[in-house]
C-alpha cells in the first residue's frame, strides 16, 4: 500500500414510478393537455421533492438551505436532472432509453412554447390544445418553476444531449471529454439554479462551472465499484492507461491495486483543483460567498466530504468506510451555509 497522498496541484491536472390516474393518463409519456387544479401542482411538487429525497439525499440536504419560495423550483430542477441521469440504468435497451430522452426533448419544447394564465388557483391552456406540458408530474413542476423564473431552453436541452450520449459511450477516453460531460450536466444545473435565484454573474457562474465538475468527478469515483460491477470503468482510459490499470481485473476482482488508486488520486486531484479554482473565485471577499447564492455553493461541501474521505483511505474506492454515509455532513453542511464559506 502506497503512503496516504496529500492534494497537490500540478499543470497538467489544472484545471417511479408516479400515482397511476392522478396526474398522468394510462398512456405513459401522454402529451395530452389539460386543465390542472393548484392540487394537481401541488402534488407534482410533492413528487419531485418526494424524488430528490429517495434518490438524491445530498442534494436533499442542501435543498433545506434554499428560502422556502424556492424549494419547489429546486426540487422540480432536481428531479428533472435525476431523471436524466438514471435513464441508462432504467432502460434495459439503448432505443427505450432513446425513447424516453425524445419524451423529455419535446416536453421542454412544449413547456417552453405554452402560454397560460392563472385564474382562481387553475391553470388554463391558452394553446387549443396544442404545446400543453405533458402530463407527467415532472413535466408539470418544470412548467411551473419555467412560468416563475426567466430560465433557459438551451440548458434543458444541453442535459438531455449530454445524458442521451452515455447510452453510446458510456465511458470517456480523456479527461477534456469528461469534464465536457460535467460541464453539461451538473454545471448546467447550477446555471439553471442560478437563473432561478436571479443571481446570474460572470463571477457565480465561472465559479458554478468548477463546482459542477468537481461534483461530477467526486460523484463518479464514489460510484466507482457499482459501475465497475456492471463492467464500465468512469476513469477516462488516457489516466487508466497512463497507470497501469487492468480494467478487466477490477471488474472481475471489484478491489484495488496501486495502479487503480493512482488512478483516482489523479482524477480526485482534478477534481480538487476545480474546487480550488471555484473558491478562487470569491478570494476578493475573504472566501465569503454572498448569502444569495450560498445554497447553490453548499453543494460544495458534500463534494469535498468524498474527497477527503477518499484520501482517508488512501483513493481506495472499494474501502468499505465509504458505502457508510457522512454522519457529520448535516453539521458540515449547515456550518458552511451560516460561515458562507465552503
Amino acid at each position: 500500500m502506497v503512503p496516504l497522498r496529500q492534494w497537490r496541484t500540478t499543470a497538467h491536472l489544472a484545471g417511479h414510478a408516479w400515482r397511476l390516474g392522478r396526474l398522468w393518463n394510462s398512456n405513459t409519456f401522454s402529451t395530452t393537455p389539460c386543465v390542472r387544479s393548484s392540487a394537481g401542482i401541488s402534488e407534482a411538487a410533492d413528487y419531485c421533492k418526494d424524488l430528490v429525497r429517495k434518490h438524491d439525499y445530498e442534494a436533499f440536504l442542501t435543498s433545506q438551505l434554499y428560502p422556502r419560495v424556492y424549494r419547489p423550483g429546486y426540487y422540480a430542477l432536481r428531479a428533472f436532472y435525476i431523471e436524466l441521469a438514471t435513464v441508462k440504468e432504467a432502460v434495459s435497451q439503448t432505443t427505450l432509453g432513446q425513447g424516453r430522452f425524445v419524451f423529455w426533448r419535446n416536453a421542454v419544447k412544449d413547456i417552453f412554447k405554452v402560454s397560460g394564465f392563472w385564474r382562481v388557483g387553475i391553470y388554463i391552456s391558452l394553446t387549443s390544445g396544442q404545446n400543453a406540458p405533458p402530463r407527467h408530474p415532472i413535466a408539470i413542476a418544470l412548467h411551473q418553476v419555467t412560468q416563475n423564473s426567466h430560465l433557459a431552453q438551451y440548458h434543458f436541452q444541453r442535459m438531455i444531449d449530454a445524458r442521451e450520449e452515455e447510452l453510446f459511450s458510456p465511458t470517456h477516453l480523456t479527461v477534456e471529454s469528461m469534464t465536457a460531460h460535467a460541464e453539461s450536466t451538473s454545471s448546467t444545473f447550477f446555471y439553471l439554479i442560478l437563473s432561478m435565484l436571479r443571481q446570474e454573474s460572470a463571477i457565480f457562474s465561472h465559479a458554478a462551472s468548477h463546482l459542477g465538475i468537481a461534483q461530477s468527478f467526486a460523484t463518479f469515483l464514489r460510484a466507482l465499484p457499482f459501475h465497475a460491477s456492471k463492467g464500465v470503468m468512469v476513469i477516462p482510459a488516457e489516466i487508466t492507461a497512463k497507470h497501469g490499470v487492468k480494467q478487466q481485473e477490477v471488474f472481475s476482482k471489484h478491489a484495488t491495486s496501486k495502479e487503480l488508486e493512482d488512478a483516482v488520486f489523479e482524477l480526485a486531484t482534478i477534481a480538487n483543483d476545480n474546487m480550488m479554482t471555484a473558491r478562487e473565485m470569491f478570494k476578493e471577499t475573504g472566501g465569503k460567498v454572498p448569502q444569495a447564492v450560498m445554497p447553490l455553493f453548499s453543494a460544495a461541501i458534500p463534494t469535498a466530504s468524498i474527497l477527503t474521505r477518499l484520501e482517508s483511505v488512501n483513493f481506495d474506492v472499494f474501502h468499505p468506510s465509504l458505502q457508510v454515509r457522512d454522519w457529520k455532513l448535516p453539521w458540515r453542511v449547515y456550518t458552511s451555509y451560516y460561515n458562507r464559506q465552503f
